[in-house]
């Protein structure tokens, strides 16, 4: 793109878009070099280009330090770290003006004191030595042996005084937690062209996705050298600084994406099933908490067994998960009844040649006459089929499937999203697409789909990026926000697929596919998914014993959900239900993590209504007149922000954070608050912070009234 084609650049202080944060990025590299090359020349008083082309001058490639890639606590999940390559100079000409001679000698002298540095035998260090002498090779490296060498074994080679041996520099990209997130991270490879010049760039994940923000651009360093090839002294040069790359921040939980993790990996070896995937998402932002799936990869290994990354890109038929916006498309359209019977068993249809095609329940007998409500909790195919032909039309359920983002890629961002597919004809096909067979979606399809419930009826797109920040002004220059896709249904559908949810793990009935899902004092609600696949090879659908997807989909606390969950097993070894054990773990720890409340059902409910502009005091005392808590931000007499957000649900005892038009820096009190209130509260702030343990806060780096310059450390315990 030309210089001419971007834009102009924002303040700092505005939200930019990925697109204006790149644009605005180039700029500012382009307009350093236009600053360096006046400097250079006025210095200098000859054009760089002159000096370049002199044969006596040699230039060498600055990479820059790509952006680090941080959770939303800070926490390093990607950064670049130096190595070495150990290299011999052989060649005799290798002599300096002072007659001082720069190559190994001592071949022995030198393998034996290499050897007892690296851990190898002398013999493998002077077998390379002799090797290159004999061929006459100006210099040799040691291969995998001398490679990736870090600082300290650097320095332990460097006190040797080793005459003949150098390193040459790299940089490398490092994952410290091996494959932890690594389907989201990615990973990157270290690339070289044919004038030996060095970069890294990203093949995978969010490393391949923002390339562009994360690489930096190069700099290098021109300067005269004498006829044996070193730097003259005091010599000419010329320096253009690299332009390291931004710092991402993820909206991932380091804590919630490890809960995850375990879960992942315990279930996948339990059941040996071929992938399991879960992800969690914040219920009233879409941010995007965590996810993992298996097989997994450590990006600083690249031992990978495949390249899909399952959350968008990994497309397949979801089984009975669909039904919960099946339902959905049935409640909105202001014609469900769900205390109409039907007999529940087998459906027959008539094909256009007169040939009759039965769909039958996942019990084949049924369990004889049932309500519609009771068709959901015991997961009725024949209640979703009659529901499609009488209640709504097929086309009516496609145009509701595509209003809540099926068929669609939701724009999250990674490469390769897929959109998935949802192509029907005839009525059967419509039967079957309502419990989830003949279509195909993705994860983050159903974890987009599933806030609108959790949203009271508005659909929110999913995001997995914080912030992006300049490494070399500290400033934000991209803010991930949440974003409405638009209200789809109404607040009584919503109450209604929250009652139905609530039925299929809650209910009392034990047939219900949802019962093993229930825990006391917990109330998750969501939908069992089981799901027939494929065999395209073969043109029919797989018969194995376990030869099915099985997922789930749903959220919690069940009345005003603050965590979306969702988790698919495909193939395990047997047809133990492996989903409810990671469900139940991953909201267990999270509860007790986020101090989320199991259950709000006794507490008044709100609708959270818009403060922006009004009086402090006013907005105050109204909240505090409802019996819920109010933390004001700053000195001013307006409200510029408030949290939660317009239309959001609220109970009373909750905590609404109203922040001011007046200094919101200086340090406030946070002992006593939950974690979610003080992360809350300190993204409020904008200021930079660290969360360490869970539970409630006691204790914090800065004090109380003190103007915040730096990181707060906040440190929790269990009971405060």
């Amino acid at each position: 793109m030309l210089l001419s084609e971007y834009g102009k650049k924002k303040p700092i202080n505005s939200t930019l878009s990925l697109n204006e944060a790149s644009q605005n990025a180039s700029i500012k590299r382009i307009s350093a070099i236009q600053s360096y090359v006046i400097k250079s020349y006025l210095l200098d008083n000859s054009t760089i280009a002159a000096f370049i082309k002199n044969r006596n001058t040699k230039e060498d490639i600055i990479m820059p330090k790509r952006g680090t890639i941080y959770d939303i606590n800070s926490n390093v999940l990607a950064n670049d770290v130096v190595s070495y390559t150990l290299i011999a100079y052989l060649s005799n000409e290798r002599v300096d003006a002072k007659g001082n001679k720069n190559y190994v000698e001592d071949i022995d002298d030198t393998s034996t004191k290499l050897a007892g540095v690296l851990g190898v035998t002398s013999e493998e260090i002077k077998d390379v030595l002799v090797k290159g002498k004999e061929s006459n090779k100006y210099q040799v490296e040691f291969g995998t042996i001398g490679k990736g060498l870090s600082e300290l074994t650097k320095e332990e080679i460097d006190k040797l005084k080793l005459q003949g041996i150098d390193f040459l520099k790299d940089i490398k990209r490092y994952y410290p937690n091996g494959d932890f997130a690594s389907y989201i991270l990615g990973y990157t490879v270290l690339k070289e062209d044919d004038d030996k010049n060095k970069w890294i760039t990203g093949e995978l994940g969010l490393e391949e996705y923002y390339n562009d923000e994360l690489k930096g651009k190069s700099g290098y360093i021109t300067y005269e050298r004498d006829k044996y090839g070193y730097k003259i002294a005091n010599g000419r040069e010329y320096t253009e600084p690299a332009d390291n790359g931004d710092d991402v921040y993820l909206t991932i939980d380091n804590n919630i994406q490890l809960f995850i993790e375990s879960a992942v990996k315990t279930a996948q070896n339990d059941s040996e099933a071929e992938w399991v995937v879960m992800a969690a998402m914040d219920a009233k932002t879409g941010k995007i908490l965590g996810y993992s799936s298996t097989p997994s990869f450590d990006p600083n290994l690249r031992n990978m067994t495949s390249y899909i990354d399952p959350i968008a890109t990994l497309t397949y038929e979801p089984g009975s998960t669909m039904k919960i916006f099946s339902y959905m498309c049935a409640v909105d359209s202001g014609n469900y009844d769900g205390n109409t019977k039907y007999m529940s068993g087998s459906k027959t249809y008539t094909g256009e040649d007169g040939k009759e095609t039965t769909i039958n329940d996942w019990k084949k007998e049924g369990w004889g006459e049932l309500t519609y409500d009771q068709g959901f909790a015991l997961s009725s195919n024949i209640a979703v089929a009659n529901i499609v032909e009488s209640t709504i039309n097929k086309d009516d359920l496609k145009a509701c499937y595509a209003k809540y983002g099926f068929g669609t890629k939701t724009g999250f961002t990674m490469n390769r999203e897929e959109a998935g597919s949802i192509n029907y004809t005839y009525q059967i096909e419509a039967a079957t697409a309502g419990y989830g067979q003949g279509i195909t979606t993705t994860p983050i399809q159903h974890l987009q789909a599933l806030t609108i419930i959790s949203n009271n009826g508005t659909m929110l797109k999913p995001y997995i990026i914080d912030k992006i920040v300049d490494t070399d002004t500290g400033k934000t220059i991209y803010k991930g926000k949440s974003k409405k896709v638009g209200t789809v249904v109404s607040s009584t559908t919503v109450t209604k697929m929250k009652e139905l949810m609530a039925s299929v793990i809650n209910g009392d009935n034990t047939n219900s596919t949802g019962y093993l899902y229930h825990m006391d004092g917990y109330s998750l609600i969501g939908k069992t998914g089981t799901a027939q696949i494929y065999d395209y090879t073969k043109g029919k659908y797989m018969s194995g014993e376990s030869d099915y997807i099985y997922s789930f989909s749903g959220m919690f606390p069940g009345d005003n959900p603050e965590i979306i969950l969702y988790a698919a097993i495909k193939r395990p070894k047997d047809t133990t239900n492996y989903v409810a054990p990671m469900i139940k773990e991953v909201e267990k720890n999270i509860t007790k993590y986020l101090n989320i409340e199991k259950s709000n059902k006794d507490k008044e409910k709100y609708v959270m209504e818009s403060f922006y502009n009004m009086d402090i005091g006013t907005s105050k005392g109204y909240l505090e007149g409802k019996n819920i808590r109010v933390l004001v931000l700053g000195d001013g007499n307006k409200v510029t922000s408030q949290y939660p957000s317009t239309n959001s649900t609220i109970y009373e005892d909750d905590l609404v954070i109203l922040k001011t038009n007046g200094n919101t820096k200086k340090m406030i009190d946070l002992t006593g608050y939950s974690y979610k209130e003080a992360n809350n509260i300190l993204k409020m702030m904008d200021v930079s912070f660290i969360l360490e343990g869970n539970g409630y806060v006691y204790e914090q780096s800065v004090p109380v009234g003190e103007d915040i310059t730096d990181t707060v450390t906040i440190k929790l315990k269990d009971k405060y």
